[in-house]
């Protein structure tokens, strides 16, 4: 650790700096992250899959989820989510105005300072007082299941150091247009955990995936490192946080921890509310939302990965004209994929969820219950994903107050109707039926604002998309509704290769349609990518 700068390397510097990517570049970029990203989901679904039949779905197993879900949404907070959304568009027009300076490097060592300042006194603390944490944020009936609860977490807390690290690397990579590296990155993270659990689970138990989220966290880091370092960056901590850029960055990130923090309260009074209803209903909150990441994470998230930073450097050089086009090229990009997806996680949520999960202690009874929480969840789809892609438009305009504002009133709205619609039959579907209406709402309000930020999106252009993808998902909903009709519920069977075969039948041929129509009606996207010209 040190204050002072390393030598510049000139070498390094020109290989950092990156020459403004076109629109297709940009589209190519990012194929490459969803086509990383559909691998890192895959094997994140075998994860899950493997805790499903070792753990079950409810009792330690719903203990293991809602505990792990708590550093992976302080995460969001401290890391991949707040942080970067302030520090991607200061470190990207860095390099747009001081492509070969060492101020972009000295500004990474003054983040990786800050990660360490706060992260180690807090990891601190969650070990010291872990059964009062567990016992204000979880609720479960046993005091057996909340003592394993706050076991639990002192260890898996210590991940959020690490992915806190691999988050300033991804924001470093992605502000230079490297993807590919940061896109690969998760995969190691899901195998550490899969041979832990099944090398030590007789052993430890839960405690298994205690070891492998850490070995994983250690990976991410460790796989990012040999091209951080190329790019001309270390590991040095600097501490001079006078720096005027960096204050910059900390008076960008409070707003945005303003904004990611009312959503990990959301998510945690979702998982709260979960924990008091029937055993399983946070093993089917966690399965469900496991299988609507899949499309979340391969598109928006990959659209969204690439695009800010394009944005952030756009907004840099006052392109008003180019950031309009990169808001309404992306908000097209996510319906035109998020709707097909949509449709296909509503109509074969059981389908789905019973070739992956229904195997040893995972019944009939919780793939049902995972499949009806995944419809709720699959209604708001395109709207957290244009609400998600349309906040990082707002802070790589340096507009942190619009998002917090709508961020409030989504909580309020999402909190009043869950607590209405779970005590409703609904129970916990009624929570994901609550989450996507509410960010509907702030959805809408979002692109209220980002219209007259950029003075106007071409609606009919964003019209014409609506409507080639509405038709096709017509097709597309006959032809799964047929299938199962003809079918019939198979799924009840679990998981076999029998099913993984109907399942297969069923997958691409709609994927099929929804190609071949995309072709047919000349959706943007799709010729932007066969196109041969810049």
């Amino acid at each position: 650790m040190s204050n002072h700068q390393t030598p510049y390397n000139g070498a390094a510097a020109a290989e950092s700096s990156p020459a403004k990517p076109s629109l297709r570049s940009s589209t190519v970029s990012t194929l490459v992250v969803m086509a990383s990203t559909s691998a890192s989901r895959l094997l994140g679904f075998v994860r899950i899959a493997v805790i499903g039949a070792v753990f079950g779905a409810s009792g330690h197993a719903d203990v293991l989820n809602l505990v792990f879900n708590i550093p992976n949404n302080l995460r969001k907070l401290l890391a991949e989510g707040a942080l970067s959304s302030a520090f991607i568009p200061v470190l990207s027009q860095e390099i747009v105005q001081n492509p070969d300076g060492p101020k972009p490097r000295e500004l990474v060592r003054n983040i990786l300072a800050l990660q360490f300042v706060i992260l180690v006194p807090l990891l601190a603390l969650s070990v010291v007082f872990a059964d009062p944490v567990i016992n204000t944020i979880l609720d479960f009936p046993e005091i057996e299941r909340q003592k394993l609860a706050a076991d639990l977490f002192r260890y898996l807390i210590h991940y959020l150091l690490l992915i806190s690290v691999s988050a300033v690397l991804v924001g470093t990579l992605n502000s230079h247009n490297r993807f590919f590296v940061p896109a690969v990155t998760p995969l190691f993270f899901s195998i550490a955990v899969i041979v832990s659990i099944l090398t030590l689970h007789h052993r430890l138990g839960v405690f298994s995936m205690a070891v492998g989220v850490l070995i994983g966290g250690v990976l991410q880091v460790s796989f990012q490192t040999p091209l951080f370092m190329r790019l001309g960056y270390d590991f040095r901590l600097s501490f001079q946080f006078d720096d005027p850029q960096f204050r910059r960055i900390v008076r960008r990130w409070l707003p945005v921890v303003a904004t990611a923090s009312i959503f990990t309260v959301n998510q945690q009074v979702a998982l709260f509310f979960a924990s008091g209803l029937e055993d399983g209903s946070g093993s089917a909150m966690t399965n469900a939302l496991t299988f609507w990441q899949l499309p979340f994470g391969i598109f928006s998230a990959s659209i969204t990965t690439v695009l800010f930073p394009r944005m952030s450097r756009e907004y840099a050089q006052r392109d008003i004209d180019a950031l309009r086009r990169s808001v309404e090229y992306g908000l097209r990009y996510l319906f035109a994929l998020l709707v097909p997806a949509a449709v296909v996680l509503g109509l074969l949520g059981r389908e789905i969820i019973a070739v992956a999960l229904q195997r040893g202690a995972f019944e009939v009874q919780y793939t049902e219950l995972a499949a009806r929480v995944l419809g709720g969840y699959s209604i708001g789809l395109f709207s957290v994903g244009a609400f998600t892609f349309l906040q990082r438009f707002f802070y790589a305009c340096g507009d942190y107050k619009t998002p917090v504002r709508v961020a409030i009133i989504t909580l309020v709205v999402d909190v009043a109707l869950s607590l209405w619609l779970k005590e409703t039959p609904l129970r916990v579907v009624g929570l994901s039926i609550a989450n996507s209406t509410a960010f509907t709402l702030g959805g809408l309000l979002l692109f209220r604002h980002a219209y007259h930020t950029v003075h106007g999106i071409p609606l009919r252009a964003f019209g014409r998309t609506v409507l080639k993808t509405g038709l096709t998902v017509v097709a597309l909903s006959v032809f799964i509704m047929v299938f199962r009709t003809v079918t019939g519920p198979w799924w009840m069977e679990g998981s076999t290769f029998v099913n993984l075969g109907r399942l297969t039948a069923v997958g691409l041929p709609s994927m099929a349609i929804v190609g071949g129509l995309y072709v047919v009606f000349k959706v943007e996207f799709v010729r932007t990518i066969l196109s041969r010209k810049r």
